[in-house]
């Protein structure tokens, strides 16, 4: 039997822009994706998805679940003829949209295999296979999600061949909080979207995309010197950014609104968009209690963790 595990991801700066190679912020969070292989009489494999998930979001997900498994063994060089495989994800990071549910899965999938099948194999080698599990799920995706939920902690990523990943480290953690607008959307097509808007109003988004560019180097020097007022601000304009090319919904915006006017720092959608979760930036217990009560009393779910 192999065992494995894959964090879920926060991203705090630009998603969508770090598919054209502008700089991201992302950060995993404390809740992790497990997975747990083992080899049965039979051929092929099968699936038991045990993980806490909202409504709809396995069902929907399924093929492209079953697409990424069959990439990961394909790029592991694994083919269940001679046995089966039996693959159980568990875990306690919530299956949705917005969290790296999917990069979680296909690490910790990843991992898995090489523990069964007695690989080793590196962190390095198991981000570019849980790459190719992504694909099922974003068509092209940065690669952002599964750097976070393989190596952990809080990365600089700027999308390339390879990728540039570096680890910030922080002074000391940070509190914040997630909360999901219950929708499950589909990454690609909200990439897909983005792109055609690119395409037909070319000179806007060049000055949005420069615009993001710069907000990045601005907030990394703002977590490296802790300087939470000034993370907060940037994380306003981040969303402002994210909403001009599209990718923000009439919920995100509600919890984004919800969040500061309870008192957040700063608050933001996160991960692909038209629904999924937001993040806010709630530094201190009190506070972050204190904005989970006033998006919990509208009625949507809470997830409180820390970046660190």
């Amino acid at each position: 039997m192999g065992e494995g595990k894959g964090y879920g991801k926060v991203i705090l700066f630009n998603e969508h822009f770090v598919v054209y190679g502008i700089p991201c912020i992302v950060s995993s969070i404390d809740r992790y994706t497990t997975c747990r292989v083992e080899r049965t009489h039979g051929s092929g494999w099968i699936v038991e998805d045990l993980r806490p998930s909202t409504p709809g979001y396995k069902e929907d997900k399924l093929e492209q679940q079953k697409d990424s498994i069959n990439r990961i063994l394909a790029a592991m060089n694994i083919e269940p003829r001679d046995f089966c495989l039996k693959i159980t994800f568990g875990g306690n990071l919530v299956a949705a949209s917005g969290i790296g549910a999917s990069a979680a899965s296909c690490v910790a999938l990843a991992r898995a295999l090489s523990d069964e099948f007695n690989l080793n194999l590196n962190d390095d080698r198991i981000n570019e296979i849980a790459y190719e599990g992504e694909k099922a799920y974003h068509g092209s995706p940065s690669g952002v999600d599964n750097a976070a939920a393989t190596y952990g902690g809080v990365l600089w990523f700027i999308r390339g061949n390879p990728p540039t990943i570096e680890r910030l480290r922080l002074a000391g953690s940070v509190e914040i909080l997630m909360a999901d607008t219950g929708i499950v959307a589909d990454t690609s097509k909200v990439v897909a979207s983005v792109r055609e808007r690119m395409n037909r109003e070319k000179e806007k988004f060049d000055k949005i995309f420069a615009q993001a560019r710069e907000l990045a180097y601005e907030a990394r020097e703002a977590l490296l010197s802790m300087d939470l007022k000034k993370v907060g601000e940037l994380m306003i304009e981040n969303h402002r950014l994210l909403q001009e090319i599209g990718v923000s919904s009439r919920d995100l915006d509600r919890l984004v609104e919800i969040a500061l006017d309870a008192g957040a720092l700063g608050a933001k959608m996160t991960g692909g968009g038209w629904g999924g979760n937001i993040v806010a930036l709630v530094p201190g217990e009190d506070l972050q209690e204190k904005v989970a009560q006033a998006i919990e009393k509208e009625g949507y779910k809470v997830l409180k963790t820390k970046i660190w």
